[in-house]
């Protein structure tokens, strides 16, 4: 899904939200300027409302112009959302339901979440180096069903105490699209694919499992294989590195592709790509982390590369988020690091988040 470039303006609608969104969009912000002047590619950026303080000021964690730019761009920047101020109101009405309102406004049923080991990365990772060295692991995650969107959802008392429910859904087509998605991608890459389900217990699983065995014949030159979640989660901790794509469903996806983060050493590392409607959004994957919020203390590095993620998917501009990732790897290998990357003992020694980002843009002005 990498669109040729077009002789007109990149849209990008930034939506900064909550917490250490605004720094880190920032960030990410000024390396995508950078790049697209120096690469000459024309840039046409808003700045929106979103998440827990347009709530706070208006009672609309989304509001309508917020949407219109959103729906018109060719991408969305988002930084992160979520305030515990509000962790007291149910669910759906907190305003951590804008980020599930503007997946399904841009209808992103595709989640692509890279993880890649870095030189510079591998002090970080809590794995031994002759494991992690090599991974090079794309996670792609269902989106729009399941568990996270399956009706009914309720609590209710069923004979004096508590019952909680959940229910997954999934449909023929839009299994169907995700794993077709996931063989088109596993070609451009080194041609495997993992499907991961639990079909061993659940009936969404034995539908998905039936629906890739369909599409597979398509794809001949692609080597398939298949894990149970429990298996898949054992394997990427023991042989990470063997892995290209994984393919799963929206709960499964979700937990897998922050295992990868971890392996990398931290969820500031890791950016992420949802596509499927004609405007796609890019989010680092982490949250908003209150604490931090104000201090430039944040890791910048998984929203600066979910800028790299949208020039590649959004404007078909490969030269220059390979500049950015290039940039970031050599930021990494300076020895800049947030503290999130470092153990208890060493994190005086972290970097600011306005320092990392110095690196990066210093990077990408040295000659190629």
């Amino acid at each position: 899904m990498t669109p040729t470039p077009s002789n007109r303006p990149l849209r990008v609608c930034v939506l900064g939200g909550d917490g250490i969104g605004p720094e880190v969009t920032r960030a990410a912000v000024q390396v995508l300027r950078a790049v697209c002047e120096r690469d000459r590619i024309e840039l046409d950026l808003g700045e929106y409302p979103f998440g827990s303080s347009s709530f706070r000021e208006t009672g609309d964690a989304f509001p309508e112009a917020s949407r219109q730019a959103a729906s018109e761009a060719d991408a969305v920047l988002l930084g992160a959302v979520g305030d515990p101020a509000f962790d007291h109101l149910p669910p759906m009405e907190r305003p951590q339901r804008a980020l599930l309102d503007l997946r399904q406004l841009l209808d992103a049923w595709a989640n692509l979440r890279p993880a890649r080991m870095s030189a510079g990365l591998l002090d970080a990772s809590p794995m031994k180096p002759e494991i992690v060295r090599d991974l090079d692991v794309l996670v792609v995650r269902e989106l729009l069903s399941g568990l996270y969107f399956g009706r009914p959802r309720e609590r209710r008392v069923e004979n004096g105490e508590e019952v909680a429910i959940d229910t997954m859904v999934y449909r023929e087509h839009e299994i169907e699209r995700i794993v077709r998605l996931a063989f088109e991608l596993a070609q451009k890459r080194k041609k495997k694919l993992c499907s991961v389900d639990k079909s061993n217990v659940l009936e969404c699983s034995r539908l998905w499992e039936q629906i890739v065995a369909r599409i597979a014949p398509e794809f001949p030159d692609v080597e398939l294989s298949h894990l149970y979640v429990d298996a898949c989660a054992t394997a990427l901790v023991t042989h990470p590195a063997e892995f290209d794509v994984i393919v799963s469903s929206n709960l499964f996806g979700d937990v897998l592709s922050d295992q990868t983060a971890g392996i990398l050493g931290s969820l500031g590392v890791l950016p992420s790509a949802s596509v499927g409607g004609p405007t796609s959004l890019f989010e680092p994957v982490h949250g908003s982390a209150p604490s931090l919020a104000g201090q430039d203390k944040a890791n910048p590095m998984a929203a600066i590369l979910s800028a790299a993620m949208l020039l590649r998917h959004t404007g078909g501009h490969e030269g220059a988020a390979l500049a950015i990732e290039a940039a970031v790897d050599q930021a990494l290998a300076l020895g800049l690091r947030t503290a999130d990357l470092l153990p208890k003992a060493r994190r005086h020694e972290a970097c600011t988040t306005t320092a990392f980002t110095d690196a990066v843009l210093a990077a990408l002005q040295q000659p190629a």
